[in-house]
């Protein structure tokens, strides 16, 4: 398989973009705060009567714009981050915002979306877990109804908060884990100090209770971060990952393991993990054989990129053809929280387009 950009004949970019708006897609890394747009946050704080802090980049919609152009590093957003979440209080609210995300997924050709949420940041300033996963499993169950989208709700928890907090706050749960509405965790928020390893008690708790795990590793910390997530913690999915290219013997460990990255390309430029799109390790994920997807992470926050500017982004960068975003699709779908008889469908349908574009190329090798 090809790993970098190359000529992929009579092809027009134009073609390819359309190709890839068109395609299937999964979105495994979404956080639904992350989605909150400059203007519903305004809305919401005038609505519920929350006072933003005094500082000239919330002064009005646009000065806000603005700021979220140019933060230096992943703190730098995580400030702004955390006092957007403060102006969702009721499950209206969250209804609202994950409604707005999903719509927006679904033209961009979403079927089936994981929404991680941070329950504890809402729980922290007196919101209860449960008015939060109402909201969200509302907009959740129209999505499946109207949209005809299949989707999961991920309970992220912010490893900075340490261990006994995210312990209690999991137990808190329970309720919503026995019904199925919540199908996995996930572990985010700064790498910097972490000791990954002293997370396993929540992942032996998190895997008693039948939920599928997850964690963000490799953003902005070293390949071992990835090492303690796979060996350690036993994910068999890792949150961008993108260092893990820095090891040889990770990117092996990755491929025969068949662990999926869910890599936020556009994401990675904002927050100055890398310059340029161009500079992701996709190519290098490629070549080595690792399973990846493409995703949005923060949407809101980094230019409004949903997922097909995503992908767009990627392909201009590198100039992929059919065989190489064939490997996307079937990593992205294969590796998803969803069940086999749906992975079928998206899986032939993404084939079905993929062959339009490589008979256009005058060869028909795809195959199932």
């Amino acid at each position: 398989m090809s790993s970098g950009s190359s000529d992929h004949g009579n092809v027009t970019t134009s073609h390819s973009q359309s190709i890839l708006a068109r395609l299937p897609k999964c979105e495994h890394h979404l956080h639904i705060e992350g989605t909150l747009s400059p203007s519903l946050l305004f809305e919401l704080a005038a609505k519920n009567d929350v006072d933003l802090p005094d500082r000239p980049e919330f002064a009005s919609q646009e000065a806000l714009e603005e700021y979220y152009k140019h933060f230096t590093d992943l703190q730098s957003f995580l400030d702004a981050y955390y006092v957007g979440s403060s102006v969702l209080i009721t499950a209206d609210d969250f209804e609202r915002l994950a409604w707005d995300y999903l719509t927006a997924a679904k033209r961009d050709g979403v079927w089936h979306a994981e929404l991680s949420f941070d329950p504890q940041a809402h729980h922290r300033r007196g919101i209860s877990i449960d008015v939060v996963i109402e909201g969200l499993s509302r907009a959740t169950k129209r999505a499946e109804a109207e949209l005809n989208m299949s989707t999961c709700l991920i309970f992220c928890l912010m490893r900075d908060l340490g261990l006994n907090l995210a312990l209690k706050t999991l137990r808190l749960a329970e309720e919503h884990i026995r019904n199925g509405t919540i199908v996995g965790i996930g572990l985010d928020s700064t790498e910097v100090g972490i000791d990954f390893k002293s997370f396993k008690p929540l992942y032996d708790l998190a895997l008693s209770y039948g939920l599928r795990i997850t964690a963000h590793a490799g953003e902005e910390g070293p390949p071992q971060n990835v090492w303690d997530t796979v060996d350690v913690l036993g994910c068999r999915r890792v949150d961008h990952g993108v260092h893990a290219a820095e090891d040889p013997a990770l990117l092996q460990h990755l491929a025969d393991t068949r662990t999926l990255l869910t890599v936020c390309p556009i994401s990675n430029v904002c927050l100055k993990v890398i310059e340029h799109v161009r500079d992701s390790p996709l190519p290098q994920f490629l070549a080595a054989g690792v399973p990846f997807s493409i995703n949005s992470d923060d949407p809101a926050y980094f230019g409004a990129s949903g997922i097909l500017e995503c992908y767009q982004a990627v392909q201009n960068a590198f100039n992929w053809g059919p065989e190489e975003w064939l490997w996307i699709c079937r990593s992205s779908i294969e590796g998803s929280w969803m069940d086999d008889e749906k992975k079928d469908k998206m899986l032939a349908a993404c084939n079905v387009v993929l062959a339009e574009w490589e008979s256009a190329r005058g060869r028909n090798n795809l195959g199932r």
